[in-house]
């Protein structure tokens, strides 16, 4: 919700390619918190070495979310006549996209 949320608010003052890579950011900063304090509590790493494996692994969800979303916004949707909502579906969908990878890689890597 933070993600998608304050992309909305970023696509005020910025393009929505970039409000989509801010909005992630701004997401990834806060799950990370939510994951250590409510997830993976359990989590015998380091707080520094957690950070450096979730950062790895966002990398590749960023580039799933902001390639989905580019893609439905530009190419898909339109084509399919689509024209309400148009950045809110497309960015849905991307945040959408990389959740299942994503959490994989935090279980294996970033909070093991």
């Amino acid at each position: 919700m933070v993600n998608f949320g304050s992309r909305i608010v970023y696509n005020l003052w910025l393009n929505f390619s970039a409000a989509v890579i801010l909005a992630y950011a701004t997401g990834m900063i806060t799950a990370f918190v939510l994951f250590k304090l409510f997830v993976f509590k359990n989590s015998q790493q380091s707080v520094h070495r957690s950070a450096v494996f979730f950062i790895l692994v966002n990398l590749v969800a960023i580039l799933q979310t902001w390639s989905v979303s580019m893609g439905l916004a530009y190419y898909l949707l339109p084509s399919l006549g689509v024209k309400l909502f148009v950045p809110e579906i497309a960015h849905a969908v991307g945040v959408a996209v990389p959740v299942f990878t994503s959490y994989i890689g935090h279980k294996r890597w970033s909070f093991r």
